[in-house]
């Protein structure tokens, strides 16, 4: 672990003067890309993303969330061992998607919603895309079938909860609140400023991402290894949604389950845009990002198995 972290570093800062040499030699093709992921934030993410950050942010502030969190308590507890708040927001981040569920946790983290002891289990419960996007874009969007899009949602939860599950026998039982406390005071911020402000910097990854995945697809193509299948992994890797329209243009289970895991593992852009929040909750990057892996490993091997049953 300490040779990664020495290593990665040098890796990074020789990715990002690649980066910047390929927009400097080839400034129209990615300023455009640039500008095509900030398209599709604007029009297909925004809309979706800010008004349920919003909106989570108004209801973790209020008492009846509270209440509800004390009821549900005893069965996240149980079966994740975080708390009741944990649990709920497990809940809305599978009804409302990335990044919610990781803004949710830096949210409560700071008013004492959630104990410090739990943040890591609970970021990597809360970290799931929604059926709006699993079912809606990348089933009856891109592979043209809402059933094939309720299966990788199904697989998708699958794999992230069980992992979940599995990472509850590395806490202590007495680590876990029984009645969560939340310090509501006049400092929380101001909801839709801090949603704002969240959304742009979601914006900001995509458009990034976007462009990055462009690069990373034209050397593929230059190094004769433009392949569907190698071209959607490396693709997805970084830009999930890149990755999963490639995927779609497959077709067949292999590509099914690929999809799967880049929606569950997220991609460079969906991680980014999660620990943007998730290093103010004091969640480490690199151990979250290796159970972001196994989760999406799992999701693969069942969105395989369901997709051979039906394909």
């Amino acid at each position: 672990m300490q040779k990664v972290k020495k290593f990665f570093p040098y890796l990074t800062s020789i990715v990002v003067v690649l980066a910047m040499a390929c927009f400097l030699a080839f400034p129209a093709r990615y300023t455009h890309l640039v500008l095509e992921g900030a398209t599709l934030f604007a029009v297909c993410v925004m809309p979706a993303t800010l008004p349920f950050l919003f909106l989570t942010a108004i209801l973790t502030r209020q008492r009846v969330f509270q209440r509800a969190a004390g009821k549900i308590a005893p069965l996240a507890r149980n079966a994740f061992r975080v708390s009741g708040a944990g649990g709920l927001c497990a809940v809305l981040s599978a009804l409302s998607g990335y990044p919610v569920g990781a803004r949710t946790v830096y949210d409560l983290y700071t008013r004492g919603a959630v104990d410090k002891s739990e943040t890591f289990r609970l970021a990597c419960l809360s970290s799931t895309s929604g059926p709006m996007f699993l079912v809606g874009a990348v089933g009856a969007g891109m592979f043209k079938s809402a059933a094939l899009g309720w299966i990788l949602f199904a697989s998708h939860l699958l794999g992230v909860y069980l992992v979940s599950f599995l990472l509850r026998f590395t806490a202590k039982k007495s680590t876990v609140s029984e009645v969560p406390k939340f310090a509501l005071t006049k400092n929380d911020g101001n909801p839709l400023m801090d949603s704002v402000i969240s959304v742009l910097a979601v914006g900001g990854a995509i458009a990034i991402f976007y462009a990055f995945s462009g690069i990373v697809c034209d050397a593929l193509s230059l190094a004769g290894l433009s392949n569907g299948f190698l071209s959607a992994a490396v693709t997805g890797l970084i830009e999930m949604t890149s990755g999963c329209k490639l995927c779609s243009e497959i077709g067949n289970m292999y590509s099914v389950a690929l999809s799967a895991f880049l929606v569950t593992f997220g991609g460079g852009c969906v991680l980014i845009q999660q620990t943007i929040f998730l290093s103010r909750a004091g969640v480490k990057s690199l151990p979250f990002i290796g159970v972001k892996f196994l989760q999406g490993s799992v999701s693969a091997l069942f969105a395989l198995g369901f997709a051979a049953a039906i394909l």
